[in-house]
């Protein structure tokens, strides 16, 4: 009888090793590698029927002679595929369907990631018991009973409805189980429009010898359940658990796998919940959807901007409004930054939404073409709510707010501030400008300082272009001065 053996396999990448590695040879990610048996070899009159097979397969292919013409077996041009609208179902949060591109696309398969305690299950209860109202759908609780998420869902005030045991009519099921055969037979049998697995680590495959969240199992359980959703066109939304470091747990193919990628991000100390995509087959990626917390669960947050803009009525130094553009969705932010001598030998650099890299090659740009002295003074970078601000154009933002809280003046609360910041001092163009500067006038701001080169219409605000840096400090720092003036006016 032939001995299993034991294979060791990378739970970041999927690779395989036939001995462990401190390092994953394929990745190199460090701790990875997790022992698995492998099934046992087959014997060796199986191996020799099969090369006989296919050496005979190969001997009768080139004695075949080739046809004369060129003939598609099963593969279509895109004119001979039929055209089907496909008719997305509202999720019952705008926000959401702003991420998923427009709704939820049926048969589509949508990955969910987050800290523990962000909020995850409770986003997709609350959304499953919305959907419920016009479609069957069946929430799968691999890691609760269905009185805990009874009890969920009792404090969320989802209210149930009045069915009978046989009744197949819209409404919101729930099965607690992690065994895959018995889903995909529940599935078949209810088939709902939308189904939430909850979660992919807890699903155990009984082809499978390896325990429940390792590599093999999450690979294979997704790979059946795409396959299936695929073939009876039910849309599935899957939670997945994430790593130390923030990315989904499992190897990277199940991201591959599925068409939707969304994290759910936040401090869970603060009331506010992202909902950002990183990858989506059917809209934009990088679009985000903003919820609060509150005690019956998340509400969605329609203008976001409000609640990362600052008190403009109560002006300090060191701050200035930029336009950030998460996706199709502009977000007027207010950065905030702190100068101060420093007390040790080496300043201290601290960013909170701000790339930290980012910020130290700005302060590097002030230091050589600005001549400001930053190399021996702290300094402090942050965004208003803790939005996480990675694109280019909040560079000048940046540098004025460094700069103002340098100088100790106060930049104009009306004036924003678009734009990247280029190594040689030079103030370059951004992309979605006239889509910034309207969000930016609807919320009442008077002045934008953008790069030059863009050609605007009249959007009821503004524009002043510069070329440099320089430029852009100075005219917002001599603003500043016509604020502190009429500051000062209004107090007398």
């Amino acid at each position: 009888m032939p001995k299993s053996r034991s294979l060791y396999v990378c739970h970041q990448c999927g690779a395989e090793f036939s001995q462990y590695f401190g390092k994953c040879p394929a990745c190199a990610a460090w701790n990875t590698l997790e022992e698995q048996v492998a099934p046992a070899a087959t014997t060796a009159a199986t191996v020799r029927a099969s090369a006989t097979a296919t050496v005979a397969a190969r001997a009768t292919k080139r004695n075949t002679a080739r046809p004369t013409t060129a003939q598609a077996k099963a593969s279509l041009t895109l004119a001979q595929i039929s055209d089907h609208p496909q008719t997305r179902l509202p999720s019952g949060y705008t926000e959401l369907d702003r991420v998923l591109g427009g709704g939820i696309v049926p048969g589509s398969l949508v990955l969910i990631g987050g800290d523990p305690g962000i909020g995850k299950s409770t986003l997709l209860l609350q959304t499953a018991s919305r959907l419920a109202q016009n479609h069957r759908i069946l929430y799968v609780c691999a890691e609760e009973s269905g009185q805990q998420v009874k009890l969920r869902s009792q404090r969320l005030g989802v209210t149930p409805k009045q069915t009978t045991e046989q009744s197949t009519d819209a409404d919101l099921y729930l099965l607690p189980e992690i065994d895959l055969d018995t889903i995909l037979a529940e599935l078949e049998a209810l088939q709902p429009q939308v189904a939430v697995i909850d979660s992919i680590q807890a699903l155990y495959f009984s082809a499978l010898t390896s325990a429940p969240g390792s590599v093999a199992q999450v690979r294979e359980c997704t790979s059946v359940l795409m396959q299936f959703a695929k073939r009876q066109n039910i849309t599935l939304f899957i939670v997945g658990h994430v790593t130390k470091e923030g990315a989904i747990a499992g190897p990277k193919v199940l991201e591959h796998l599925v068409d939707t990628v969304l994290y759910f991000e936040g401090d869970r100390f603060a009331s506010h919940r992202l909902l950002r995509s990183v990858k989506n087959r059917f809209g934009a990626t990088h679009e985000i959807g903003v919820f609060e917390m509150v005690d019956q669960g998340l509400q969605e947050v329609l203008n976001p901007s409000e609640l990362f803009l600052g008190n403009r009525e109560e002006v300090s130094s060191g701050s200035a409004t930029i336009v950030a553009c998460e996706g199709t969705r502009p977000i007027v932010v207010e950065l905030q930054a702190l100068v101060s001598p420093t007390s040790y030998s080496s300043p201290r650099r601290s960013t909170t939404g701000i790339e930290y890299n980012r910020l130290l090659q700005i302060l590097a740009v002030l230091e050589k073409r600005v001549g400001i002295p930053l190399s021996k003074l702290d300094a402090y970078v942050a965004s208003s709510g803790g939005l996480s601000v990675g694109e280019p154009a909040a560079d000048l933002g940046v540098a004025v707010s460094v700069v103002a809280s340098f100088r100790d003046r106060v930049v104009n609360p009306r004036l924003v501030l678009i734009g990247e910041v280029g190594l040689g001092g030079q103030v370059r163009p951004v992309s979605q400008m006239e889509l910034r500067l309207k969000e930016a006038a609807k919320l009442g701001f008077k002045q934008a300082i953008v790069p030059k080169g863009h050609t605007l219409s009249d959007l009821g605000i503004e524009v002043i272009p510069v070329a440099r840096v320089v430029d852009a400090i100075a005219i917002a720092l001599t603003s500043s001065k016509a604020t502190e003036s009429e500051a000062i006016a209004t107090e007398d």
